[in-house]
């Protein structure tokens, strides 16, 4: 999969990359290049995707004729609003919360920034699909919504004291993001209780790789966490594998913990530095075809790997993880995954505005189809909420510690392979 001029393929990040803002990654709208659709041209554009598009050929049971018939062949438009509140209810028959329209200025606002810039506060969010409510899939690393406390899973109810309910995702991520230094309110609903958080926005730059050394009693450890799968994850990725490899490093965990995904060639990429032979992701569209990512035989390091994942890793995550459990390159360590095994195309419309639409499911190397399921580690290691509290929050100098418990155990299970594949092993 690759970025075009027209769309943009993700793998499926349960909303938007960055959500709560993004700058330009150099996609233009034909548009406004051009001209400006008509209203009704717009609508009919819009259904025109969809009908060859949709991931599903029965448009979820909705019969999709009737719509055009509707919105389209009995219906006028005297502005573009009028042509956009269209759109947003055609949509919303489709009972998809992927499946979304953005006006040019949420359009923007979603778009990825090769530079890793954003304006908000650093959050990931969804529509449930059964419930409707809005959900944190995960905050961004170190970024204010992080530093706040908000964590994956959360329930949001109301933003600025106005009810989310009803409420889609582009509605909630307009009244979330705003100028830098300003403030919003959260209030969020965890495990039955109700907190607020007031956060204070701010310009943000995302690094998606961090890495280090880490010395622990399987030796010299290469730690590498992935926060997002953007479009500069892969060249970090590459950056820190070399730097760690020229190291000696015995082995590696890869921390995918609150990884929402992004990118789906970034995925991709990324997998094929870890696994030399072998699927790596099966993406299947409505008419049965499938197309398969497979590694290349350019590998950048055969040396053992333990990969840590949590409720908060979905998407691309997913698929990274997936493919290196599936091909027995890695053991998994840590609790389920989100569960989001859907793509989405996201493409610039005649007049500015964008589509995302659900055009594939993806499946794991062995045919696992983990949408709504997530995928299961192969060590499970659950926290309190005590102990995510404090390793996210309040403690955060033990994360990737020994005091961490998923890190431990990932030592732990490292060492063995370690020794199992007769890598030396520092001192003790």
């Amino acid at each position: 999969m690759v970025i075009t001029k027209n769309r943009l393929v993700l793998a499926a990040t349960a909303v938007t990359l960055s959500t709560i803002a993004v700058t330009s990654l150099g996609i233009h709208s034909r548009g406004q290049a051009l001209f400006k659709a008509s209203p009704k041209e717009l609508v009919d554009e819009v259904w025109q995707v969809i009908e060859r598009q949709y991931v599903d050929g029965t448009f979820n049971q909705v019969d999709w004729q009737a719509v055009r018939n509707e919105y389209v062949k009995n219906k006028s438009y005297s502005n573009q609003e009028e042509a956009y509140k269209s759109i947003r209810e055609m949509l919303k028959k489709l009972e998809d919360p992927y499946t979304r329209f953005m006006n040019p200025e949420e359009f923007k606002n979603m778009q990825v920034d090769t530079s890793g810039e954003l304006t908000g506060i650093g959050i990931t969010i969804s529509q449930d699909e059964k419930t409707k409510q809005l959900v944190v899939i995960a905050p961004i690393e170190d970024t204010p919504a992080f530093k706040a406390g908000v964590l994956a899973k959360d329930v949001i109810l109301k933003i600025d004291g106005k009810d989310t309910k009803g409420m889609d995702t582009n509605q909630a991520v307009s009244l979330i993001r705003g100028e830098a230094g300003t403030q919003v309110s959260l209030t969020i609903q965890r495990d039955g209780q109700t907190k607020q958080f007031d956060i204070k926005r701010a310009r943000i730059e995302i690094h998606p790789v961090k890495y280090s050394q880490k010395n622990t009693p399987a030796g010299n450890l290469g730690y590498i966490r992935l926060n997002q799968f953007s479009a500069n994850a892969g060249k970090e990725m590459q950056t820190a594998i070399k730097d760690l490899e020229s190291k000696q490093v015995a082995g590696y965990i890869l921390d995918l913990r609150g990884n929402p995904g992004g990118l789906l060639f970034s995925s991709v990429d990324i997998a094929r530095m870890w696994i030399d032979k072998g699927k790596i992701v099966s993406t299947v569209e409505r008419q049965g075809e499938a197309e398969k990512e497979e590694a290349n035989g350019r590998a950048l390091t055969n040396k053992p790997l333990v990969v840590l994942v949590d409720k908060g890793s979905a998407s691309a995550s997913e698929i990274l993880s997936g493919a290196l459990q599936d091909n027995k390159r890695a053991t998994l360590v840590g609790t389920q995954t989100f569960g989001k095994g859907l793509v989405q195309s996201v493409r610039p419309l005649e007049d500015g505005s964008g589509l995302a639409v659900t055009i594939a499911h993806y499946y794991t190397p062995n045919g696992t189809d983990i949408n709504h399921k997530g995928i299961e580690p192969d060590v499970k290691v659950d926290l309190t909420k005590q102990q995510l509290q404090d390793l996210w929050l309040h403690e955060r100098d033990k994360l990737a510690t020994l005091a961490d418990p998923q890190f431990a155990k990932a030592v732990e299970v490292i060492s063995k392979k370690i020794t199992a594949k007769g890598t030396p092993t520092a001192e003790k």
